[in-house]
């Protein structure tokens, strides 16, 4: 802040000034931090160039920024690709792309599960995407085998209306409660099966929420052994618990279908062998 910079001047976020514009100022708060996490996160070795897809990007200030900060600031050699199924704010990012002369990126209008990279991605970036595009980017960067996936959902209406237990009546009554109950489930089921799929996740506040309510990202870095069988069991028995089933799951597909078959396959064989024959 308080320093001009063309691109910041170019996307509406600083005055001529090189001041903050007041409306700008949680976004630009929620952008410098989410670029900070992404310079933590970078690959090493960082490979040249560093690919990265953003999943939703809409007006694409990440996309732009994050492009502005490795490539002009840090001198890496980038390319990043923005997706979005809006074709006005893709024609947009586009124009603004040429306007600035900036040869890194490219804006493709496209569904995120529809979605083939010509080049595996080293990092996915997804900053609230609404609803399920948020399970759509984490289950496209595991398929991609991306490196490194950063997601900061947005509104998540999937389970909402499908939590039933009569246990907990009291609480699901309120329509803000049971919200909240049901993006702390799809979060926890979202870091479950990123650590299945052998990513090493965590869930954390990427900014305070005063700039923004939906303010914990989803951070998850390839380097585990896929298959982990403790996070196997908590995911099947948290699933039994509220006969539930994330559309996560579903658009992972056969990938993770078959650590999930193989679990329910070796539970069973324990339970033949303690029970053993006429019990």
């Amino acid at each position: 802040p308080d320093r001009p910079d063309t691109f910041l001047q170019t996307i509406g976020i600083m005055n001529k000034q090189g001041q903050v514009r007041p409306s700008r100022q949680n976004k630009f708060r929620q952008i410098n931090e989410f670029v900070s996490i992404v310079q933590q996160m970078l690959p090493d070795p960082t490979p040249t160039p560093l690919r990265i897809i953003d999943c939703g990007c809409g007006s694409a200030y990440l996309t732009f920024a994050v492009y502005h900060y490795l490539a002009h600031i840090c001198g890496r050699e980038v390319h990043i690709t923005g997706i979005d199924i809006n074709q006005e704010v893709i024609s947009k990012s586009k124009k603004l792309c040429d306007e600035l002369g900036w040869e890194g990126l490219d804006f493709i209008v496209s569904p995120i599960i529809a979605f083939t990279p010509t080049v595996p991605p080293d990092m996915v970036l997804s900053l609230h995407a609404c609803d399920t595009a948020t399970d759509e980017a984490l289950a496209q960067g595991v398929l991609w085998e991306s490196r490194v996936i950063l997601a900061v959902p947005c509104c998540q209406h999937e389970l909402h209306h499908k939590l039933l237990r009569p246990e907990f009546r009291p609480l699901l009554r309120h329509g803000i409660l049971r919200e909240r109950l049901a993006d702390l489930l799809t979060d926890t089921f979202r870091a479950l099966l990123l650590r299945i799929m052998g990513y090493r996740s965590s869930v954390i506040e990427f900014i305070s929420p005063e700039h923004t309510a939906k303010n914990l990202m989803i951070r998850a870095e390839r380097g585990l052994r896929p298959g982990h069988a403790p996070s196997i069991q908590e995911y099947q028995e948290l699933k039994r618990f509220w006969n539930v089933t994330p559309i996560l799951e579903q658009l992972l597909g056969d990938k993770l279908g078959r650590f999930l078959a193989e679990s329910k396959t070796g539970a069973g064989a324990t339970r033949d062998r303690a029970t053993g024959p006429g019990h």
